[in-house]
């Protein structure tokens, strides 16, 4: 089949828009908005604008959540341990958000590309009434199974009265977190991932200000960096609020005003964010599974060199995911437009930009993994950290380089739509290839909580490789059934 150059069809598609937008002006569009054009213009261009912010903002977050597990670490091992055994609990809260993100995403970066503005503008609607109901729905599910969940992975003792006092605190702000990425993904959909990245980046810092102040001035201990992430969402949820509803300055326009409920609508959505939300519960998953692996290998110790490597590991990790994140509205708004070589390239060049942030950073933590050790252990308290963790991010960090071509592969499958491509390769990467390998180094081979790190680098680099090639297999299927003639 022969394509259409691609700087042709990007002038094309950019001037139809700018047409379409100005006699659509009621359902949606008053003027020419300079994201669009970013869209589905020049797909090198809008990777690296779209992922810029992205990385940012998921850098921003990373950290926070790292500054909170650091000023957690000066109380000692078994504080550090009870965040541990409560993040991978609260990982399913946070896929579920983050399902309702991606699928948002998808669903109006797809629309758009289709020229189905009014769609778009009602995809965003139905998002927000999804994110309420659900959110609400999940905590109190998590506040009621919290505690058998914490004994289920190992907790016991003062770590469990802990890590259940953080943890509730931290599901009463679940529906405000879940609006909060409702409305980025929105955002992001329309390729507005700026003014995400500001309300991120200022929750953030707000978040880090906060810590010592809930942690050690007022004396609330682990309660108290909880306290702290539960002030800094509200805030977010009110400036998202002012940017969707009062502003004026969104491409689209959620006012609920003349909004229909429609089921394709929620279906365009959960094409993409159920199978990504059951992908991030996978990897919550694995890593509840992880931690009973280094609690058995290492105890508490164990556990706390865990929570603290993997938190230094998400640094690099989801600066990738940024990029993904920029990938989805991209190829999914060129899948709208039937643009299948723009989808081809734009996946190849966000490869290549992936591979060098993953390169770069996996350098940087194997020649620093001391010193972003002593994070952890700069107490008496946590002192003994120090060796374990060093220890843990040398071997750890060789998971970087395999990421992007996995994550990158599933953020196109999100893309286009076929989510459940994305969350059959989550789950061989995480449940299957990452936790085989770890059982049997920790539990056959006896390689102890070295064990852990070796099994969930090779069972990454191992998926990474089946998930883009079977990115390929489904782009070349692409080009197939568009060019039968069933699609003429």
């Amino acid at each position: 089949m022969k394509e259409p150059s691609s700087s042709v069809k990007d002038d094309d598609q950019v001037e139809d828009v700018k047409n379409t937008m100005m006699k659509e002006k009621n359902d949606g569009g008053s003027a020419v908005n300079e994201n669009i054009e970013l869209l589905l213009g020049d797909y090198k261009k809008a990777i690296v604008r779209l992922s810029i912010p992205n990385m940012i903002a998921m850098f921003v977050q990373t950290l926070y959540n790292l500054v909170d597990a650091v000023w957690v670490a000066g109380l000692g091992p078994t504080d550090l341990a009870a965040m541990g055994f409560f993040f991978p609990i609260n990982m399913i809260v946070i896929a579920i958000a983050t399902g309702i993100t991606v699928g948002t995403s998808s669903a109006i970066a797809r629309k758009i590309g289709a020229k189905d503005y009014s769609g778009a503008n009602s995809v965003a609607e139905h998002s927000i009434i999804l994110a309420l109901i659900t959110s609400v729905a999940a905590a109190v599910l998590g506040i009621l199974l919290l505690k058998p969940a914490l004994i289920g992975v190992g907790a016991s003792g003062e770590s469990l009265a802990k890590a259940y006092n953080y943890g509730f605190i931290i599901y009463l702000f679940a529906p405000a977190l879940m609006l909060n990425n409702t409305a980025m993904g929105i955002l992001r959909g329309e390729g507005d991932s700026k003014r995400a990245m500001y309300v991120v980046t200022f929750s953030s810092i707000l978040n880090v200000g906060l810590d010592p102040l809930f942690i050690y001035v007022f004396k609330l201990g682990i309660e108290g960096a909880a306290w702290a992430t539960g002030v800094s969402i509200i805030c977010a949820t009110a400036i998202y609020a002012h940017i969707l509803f009062r502003s004026n300055k969104t491409f689209l326009k959620v006012s609920f005003k003349t909004f229909k409920y429609n089921g394709k609508y929620l279906k365009d959505i959960a094409v993409v964010g159920f199978p990504t939300a059951l992908g991030q519960i996978t990897m919550s998953t694995a890593i509840y599974i992880l931690n009973i692996f280094a609690s058995r290998a290492g105890g508490d110790i164990g556990v706390a060199t865990f929570t603290s490597a993997w938190r230094m590991i998400n640094l690099g990790t989801l600066t990738i995911t940024g990029i993904s994140s920029a990938v989805t509205p991209v190829t999914g708004a060129a899948y709208g437009a039937r643009d299948i070589r723009k989808v081809e390239n734009a996946l190849n060049y966000s490869l290549k930009f992936g591979e060098m942030v993953g390169l770069t950073v996996m350098t940087l933590m194997f020649l620093f993994s001391k010193q972003l050790a002593f994070l952890f252990a700069y107490t008496e308290a946590s002192s003994v950290l120090l060796d374990n963790v060093s220890k843990a991010l040398k071997t750890l960090c060789l998971f970087l380089p395999g990421t992007p071509l996995g994550m990158l592969t599933s953020g196109m499958f999100q893309g286009i739509g076929q989510g459940f491509k994305s969350l059959i390769t989550t789950i061989l990467r995480t449940i299957v290839f990452q936790v085989f390998w770890t059982w049997l180094l920790v539990n056959v081979f006896n390689v102890g909580l070295s064990g852990v790190w070796w099994g969930i680098v090779i069972g990454n680099a191992t998926a990474s490789m089946i998930t883009y090639t079977w990115g390929r297999f489904t782009i070349k299927g692409l080009y197939r059934s568009l060019s039968s003639p069933a699609s003429n």
